[in-house]
């Protein structure tokens, strides 16, 4: 689109009552009308990521700290509460300021209800293609992983749930973490003929070749659509290595345009991305690559309730993210005439489950799904007296259970857990139960670690994963939180320069001694050969000797140069 034509597409957006920054954009009003979405122009997409196989209604706190630096700050992704609900014009202490942000979270929880959940979704996705009966269905990965039944099935579960769903077009992440051949075999016979896998950026480490398909095509109204795959770049350096030991990932930016010319070549009036990126690095990649209409990311769990308008030399692009854990539907619908993109209309939608019924079919698949384990997931480990959640920079209520777990079971002065951006939350005096501790530790190497390391090489590993969070190169970015951290406490200035962000490192009170060695607790290594006991038994033992856990005090970081940045609640 050139600068004329993305004009045209803001008027008629606004004309339709969508306009950036609308408050009609939420659908704010009865609850009656909430998914009260008519039909507008002739393309139509359907997003949902990083459900991390929450197939049933759960609760879901979003971060109350999510910064953005640079030329990040003060712009979405990196604006929570109501820095938030007033970038978008919605108003706060309502369903929407619950969706999108922590606000209030235990009120509004209890006022609205669990949200997400596949039998919802699906009623939802029914809603939306009885109107838009030509609509791809999107699914932008993390799917397999995330849940005792995805990890018990080997995915299997939320392969027949997908393929219930009716999603068209998926690319990946964590279905990594079950090994290439399992994602092969599931491509190869579950999904063939139902389900296009792509990926442009997933190669064979010998020549280079194609492991999955780069785009797929479609014709919707007689327009012909491309779709093209972007798996997460940094997949062997997150996740084990062996488990993918044959493939090269990376963001191949260069391969990307190739990739978009190539579909435009083949005839394709529209492009549109389907990326696990990250929010950030999908910004970057629609400012350098031409010829994009959107992209539809995932990765680092941002529910977007509008798309961000990146300029580049083609045109414009579309960002979006669509949040996680089925708690979000994104719809996109393209107004496409004589050959181009005349006009946009984008919403995401909240999945309330109090408000759209379980779709019989899909409940139904679950409660089978579920039946041969709902003794184990359904075991009381203890009662929580405080919220527990998992999101945010530097820590969570559920992390720092975990790390004082392993401090407490491991006798260990220092504990590490993956700043993961997974898993679901509980509302006071709660049950702990089985499923609630795999939702967030559940994957394919959650062993746990105990490590001898000196000071010297802490401060290493917290540097390294700060950069990995705040380098100024959204390239750089691996797109999770800090690593959360028991025992020791410490400063950080996010602004920093490699090497020089993390401060005053101390334990009990005493600085840290960077020649002192240190016994450390962990889990999930991704090193080959790694061993220890499951992290779920750990903490599980030590869930069921207290009974009763109090609410817990977050280790946080001392935060440096940040005061009255917007993607901080104070």
């Amino acid at each position: 689109m050139n600068r004329r034509d993305f004009m045209q597409v803001l008027g008629i957006a606004a004309a339709g009552g969508m306009a950036i920054n609308s408050t009609a954009a939420f659908g704010a009003g009865a609850a009656d009308t909430l998914y009260s979405l008519p039909r507008f122009g002739n393309v139509h997409f359907l997003h949902f990521t990083d459900c991390h196989a929450q197939l049933k209604p759960m609760y879901f706190r979003e971060p109350s700290v999510n910064l953005g630096l640079g030329d990040a700050y003060g712009r979405l992704p990196h604006l929570v509460g109501e820095h938030l609900l007033r970038a978008v014009g919605a108003r706060p202490n309502t369903r929407e300021a619950y969706a999108f942000t922590s606000l209030n979270f235990e009120k509004a929880a209890q006022t609205y209800g669990k949200v997400g959940g596949f039998a919802h979704l699906s009623t939802l996705v029914k809603r939306m293609r009885a109107s838009r009966p030509d609509a791809v269905l999107l699914d932008g990965g993390d799917t397999w992983q995330g849940s005792a039944t995805a990890l018990w099935t080997n995915g299997q579960d939320m392969v027949d749930a997908c393929l219930a769903l009716g999603v068209d077009v998926m690319t990946a992440h964590w279905e990594m973490t079950l090994g290439d051949k399992r994602v092969q075999e599931i491509v190869n016979k579950d999904f063939k003929g139902k389900v296009d896998f792509v990926a442009q950026n997933i190669k064979t480490n010998d020549f280079g070749d194609q492991v999955f398909a780069p785009f797929s095509m479609k014709e919707m109204n007689g327009v012909q659509v491309a779709i093209i795959g972007q798996a997460f770049p940094y997949t062997p350096i997150a996740n084990p290595r062996h488990m993918v030991p044959d493939w090269s990932f990376g963001i191949q930016e260069e391969n990307m345009q190739k990739t978009v010319d190539e579909a435009r070549a083949k005839g394709a009036k529209v492009v549109v991305v389907l990326s696990h990126n990250g929010m950030d690095v999908d910004l970057k990649m629609a400012s350098r690559v031409r010829g994009i209409d959107a992209i539809m990311g995932g990765h680092t769990h941002d529910g977007m309730p509008a798309p961000v308008v990146v300029s580049n030399a083609g045109g414009k692009t579309l960002v979006t993210n669509a949040g996680s854990n089925s708690k979000f539907l994104g719809v996109l619908d393209f107004d496409v005439r004589g050959g181009k993109v005349q006009g946009y209309q984008y919403r995401l939608l909240p999945v309330f489950a109090n408000i759209l019924p379980a779709d019989k079919e899909m409940d139904a698949l679950i409660t089978r799904i579920r039946a041969p384990y709902e003794a184990r997931l359904g075991e009381k480990l203890a009662t929580t007296e405080g919220t527990l959640y998992r999101r945010g920079n530097f820590n969570g209520t559920f992390d720092q259970l975990i790390v004082d777990a392993l401090m407490d079971v491991k006798q260990a002065e220092i504990a590490f857990s993956p700043g993961f951006r997974w898993g679901t939350s509980l509302l006071p005096n709660s049950a702990i139960t089985m499923e609630h501790l795999m939702d967030q530790t559940a994957t394919t190497y959650s062993h746990t670690t105990v490590s001898n390391l000196s000071g010297a090489m802490i401060k290493t590993i917290m540097e390294d994963v700060a950069d990995n969070l705040f380098n100024p190169d959204p390239y750089y970015q691996q797109g999770g939180d800090m690593v959360r951290v028991g025992g020791m406490t410490y400063a950080i200035d996010p602004r920093g320069k490699m090497g020089a962000r993390i401060q005053d490192m101390r334990l009990d009170g005493k600085p840290i001694d960077a020649d002192k060695v240190y016994k450390v607790a962990g889990w999930a290594p991704v090193a080959e050969g790694a061993q220890g006991e499951p992290v779920w038994n750990v903490v599980g033992g030590w869930l069921r000797s207290h009974k009763t856990v109090k609410a817990r005090k977050l280790n946080a970081p001392r935060l440096i140069g940040v005061k009255g940045n917007p993607g901080l609640i104070a």
